[in-house]
């Protein structure tokens, strides 16, 4: 079988080039860790490179965008109360479910990803292919992000019970600021010079993109791997968190489409909000996980969301293709 016709039969099952780059990142790290003067290397180069991708972020996302998705408040709404409100509702609910089997540190990634804003470049793909509203769903995973900077971090350390382990420093909002929220609000003052740059090479803003994350997993599985994530982590354990990551995205996914219908939404904003309301950035979720848990068992706190993530790829995936698949055999 040729190589492009495995990755048609993948994509079938929502499986792409940069899930399965995902996945042979972790074996990667797995198999050759970065270790001593090389993990420090890594963790500053890891360190510009976000910065560099939340400045593209901002290059890239027009004012007009902003003001036509804010003037769809029922479809901003929607997603920010699923986000920021039911998310970690959910999350908050089935942590002590998490625990009863998983070790500690899983139980509080689990609740991370219920704080984590919602995903930027899938969101927005999957909206396309389903023939949404793209420019709703550009504002509100925008938003979404933006406002998670500040927002993110504060609802994780109301969440978390007092006297934690993991609780957070206040100064790592700071932090956050200077690697996410500064490089964005830079790449909108810089827009108007890159602007038409960035939209003739679309390609290497896609592989910073991309490329940021792997490399933050690399990062972060690297220094679980030095201090023994898989032998804390059995088989079974991966099964369990699979099946309440599943569980967490079925109860968003079926709660955005009841409140999109009971909004009276059409299609196009139905999918936005489906889309941009049941996922959750990897992008944001890796580097704010690296400041505000320094020191602590990050592979094993961002292991829940680096799977959500995975599985969230797969099943909008499925989903839109479907979708797509259904409104192409609707008569014009």
């Amino acid at each position: 079988m040729s190589l492009r016709k495995a990755e048609a039969v993948l994509a079938r099952f929502g499986f792409d080039r940069y899930m399965l780059l995902l996945v042979l990142t972790v074996v990667l790290a797995t198999v050759l860790p970065a270790r001593g003067a090389a993990a420090v290397v890594l963790s500053h180069l890891t360190y510009w490179v976000i910065a560099l991708l939340f400045f593209l972020y901002g290059a890239k996302l027009t004012t007009a965008t902003i003001v036509a998705g804010l003037a769809n408040w029922r479809l901003q709404l929607s997603v920010l109360a699923l986000t920021f409100v039911l998310f970690p509702v959910l999350a908050l609910a089935l942590k002590p479910v998490s625990m009863l089997w998983l070790p500690a540190a899983v139980g509080v990634g689990f609740l991370y990803i219920g704080c984590m804003p919602s995903t930027v470049q899938s969101s927005i793909a999957f909206t396309a292919v389903s023939q949404g509203n793209v420019a709703g769903a550009v504002c509100a995973a925008s938003i979404s992000n933006l406002i998670g900077v500040i927002l993110s971090p504060l609802l994780f350390a109301t969440l978390i019970p007092q006297g934690s382990a993991y609780g957070i420093d206040p100064s790592a909002i700071w932090k956050i600021v200077q690697q996410i929220l500064l490089p964005f609000a830079l790449g909108q003052l810089c827009r108007p010079l890159l602007a038409g740059v960035l939209n003739r090479y679309r390609k290497p803003t896609m592989i910073v993109d991309r490329g940021s994350i792997l490399l933050i997993v690399y990062a972060a599985f690297s220094a679980g791997v030095v201090n023994g994530i898989w032998q804390v982590i059995s088989a079974g354990s991966l099964a369990i968190l699979v099946a309440l990551c599943l569980v967490l995205l079925g109860a968003v996914m079926g709660a955005a489409v009841l409140i999109g219908r009971a909004a009276g939404m059409n299609h196009a904003d139905l999918m936005a909000v489906l889309y941009c309301g049941s996922t959750k950035s990897l992008a944001t979720g890796l580097p704010m996980a690296g400041i505000l848990f320094a020191g602590q068992d990050i592979s094993l706190i961002i292991l829940p969301l680096m799977l959500f993530h995975l599985l969230q790829l797969g099943v909008c995936a499925i989903i839109a293709q479907r979708m797509a698949g259904r409104l192409d055999l609707q008569p014009a």
